[in-house]
């Protein structure tokens, strides 16, 4: 189970680093075409989005280094002869 939890993470790594980036682009390019903008416009969209995405990566890695060394609070094994 917490192979899961880390594979889902680790999607979710991916996803907090691409699409900040990704949309930050667009978003600068679509005000660029749409305003009749320099291309500043772009290159402040890329450099904020680069800050989004490092934002994101170290958000992530910080959840996983918690889920990493996390100690569970499991009660003791119970055996044959142990019962009351």
């Amino acid at each position: 189970m917490k192979n899961l939890q880390l594979l889902v993470w680790l999607t979710q790594l991916g996803l907090s680093v691409a699409v900040p980036l990704a949309g930050c682009v667009w978003l600068s390019t679509w005000l660029r075409d749409t305003f009749s903008l320099g291309d500043w416009v772009l290159w402040v969209g890329v450099a904020f989005g680069a800050v989004c995405a490092l934002e994101g990566f170290l958000s992530s890695l910080r959840v996983l280094d918690r889920i990493s060394t996390e100690k569970k609070d499991d009660p003791p094994d119970v055996f044959f002869n142990d019962h009351a």
